[in-house]
């Protein structure tokens, strides 16, 4: 069976790859080499693979090289757009540092009308209780004129009629030394005096309420201005605490927990931010200044997200143009703990929040590594670094340079790893950038 496979097999071969001999002659002899049907099998089959195999490398070479090419023109397109877009974010945060710029000058004017308004507030509110304390005393007094003055009209009626009386009965109150006609007269002086002394209080008292009148007047157009100027302050103050506010709460922080703290650090007393109190008798607070107490309390709570937002790490610590070449997140199997920003070697690095400096040496992957520690159980580090231009247990403020852009540690190109943690635990630091983008 096998000798008539290899024989139909061989027959095969034949017919396509017929024996042949490959004669090799010299001076003295002749030698020659026969190619059998399998062996010329065999090599074909090896060169139709070689040729193949060229083929396909050649064509996965140009397929290579046009991809590159598509893709860094890609790159390139992509690198402009992200430039171009980092020069929009930049005017974008400039124009929103004016704004914040306006916000506080109009906060500082509002401040100061608040300052006046009080002043005028508590001179307005003395001046009523002056008036209404001189009302009481002139009525008091008009009173107690009038009963005196009904007192002797009654005695003089009835003095009269006992003269009357003795005239009618031909009698004489006049005694010896004409005691009844000084008498007589006597009473017509007091009566006299007694009206004069009541049209005056009566002319005063009418004056006195023209005046309560016009102070009334007066009263309420203050009434109608104070209420404008908190209504201008409620809406401004509106303005500057929402986005504040809304950008803690991006971040992930607790507002109230976050104010308290800061309150700790800042608990003194006194001042324009001391709430107001118009009452000297104990009694419950006015609506005016209940409403000035919680715009005070609005504005002790700007204050407060002010201080806070120079401790945490809502700024870029770039601020010439760069790259975003990597994120937070896996990266090549395992996990990458940071931002990465590129940009030239020596470009300066900036702390993005205030802190104590607790380490500034070389660290292992990290190169020339900068920790910061900030408010709040935050951390930032800033690692590759070419320079370090601070020192361990100095105090940074907020766009402070800490150092120069680097290729130190375990780093493939030159470019900053930027990264925060709360409480030691690594977080995304753009939550913090994005979150702040609206507001600085």
């Amino acid at each position: 069976m096998r000798t008539r496979i290899a024989i139909k097999t061989h027959a095969i071969l034949e017919r396509y790859f017929p024996e042949r001999r490959v004669f090799l002659r010299s001076d003295t002899d002749t030698r020659f080499i026969r190619l059998r049907p399998a062996s010329q099998l065999i090599a074909f089959t090896g060169a139709s693979a070689v040729v193949a195999w060229a083929i396909i490398a050649t064509a996965i070479l140009l397929m290579d090289s046009i991809g590159a090419g598509n893709f860094r023109e890609q790159a390139k397109r992509d690198q402009r757009t992200y430039e171009a877009r980092l020069n929009a974010l930049s005017s974008e945060r400039d124009l929103r540092a004016q704004e914040a710029h306006a916000a506080q000058e109009r906060f500082n004017s509002a401040l100061e009308q608040i300052s006046i308004m009080q002043s005028e507030l508590l001179t307005s509110e003395t001046r009523r209780r002056e008036i209404e304390t001189g009302i009481g005393v002139i009525q008091s007094t008009l009173r107690r004129t009038m009963h005196d003055r009904d007192s002797a009209r009654t005695e003089a009626e009835a003095l009269l009629a006992t003269i009357d009386q003795n005239e009618g009965g031909n009698g004489t109150i006049a005694t010896a030394d004409g005691a009844g006609s000084s008498t007589l007269n006597f009473l017509s002086a007091a009566l006299a005096d007694t009206a004069q002394e009541r049209d005056q209080i009566t002319e005063n008292a009418q004056d006195a309420l023209l005046h309560a009148e016009e102070m009334a007047q007066r009263i309420a157009l203050m009434q109608d201005q104070n209420d404008a100027i908190f209504r201008q302050l409620e809406d401004a103050m509106t303005i500057s605490v929402e986005p504040l506010d809304k950008m803690f709460r991006a971040a992930g922080m607790n507002t109230d927990s976050l104010l308290s703290t800061v309150r700790q650090g800042y608990s003194g007393q006194g001042g324009p931010m001391t709430p107001l109190s118009f009452s000297t008798r104990g009694g419950d607070p006015s609506a005016d200044a209940e409403r000035a107490n919680s715009l005070l309390n609005q504005m002790d709570r700007l204050n407060l997200y002010r201080i806070a937002a120079q401790k945490a790490p809502f700024a870029v610590p770039v601020k010439s143009a760069f790259r975003y070449t990597s994120g937070f997140g896996m990266r090549w199997g395992r996990m990458h703990n940071g931002s990465d920003f590129a940009a030239p070697h020596g470009t300066p690095i900036y702390s993005t929040a205030d802190g104590v400096v607790t380490h500034a040496d070389w660290q292992s992957g990290y190169g020339r590594l900068v920790k910061v520690k900030h408010a709040f159980g935050i951390e930032t580090r800033y690692a590759h670094l070419s320079k370090i231009r601070v020192k361990k247990g100095q105090r940074v403020s907020r766009g402070q340079q800490i150092g120069d852009m680097g290729n130190t540690g375990r780093s493939t190109g030159t470019h900053l790893h930027y990264e925060v943690r709360v409480n030691g635990k690594a977080v995304n630091p753009m939550i913090y950038i994005k979150a702040a983008r609206d507001v600085f």
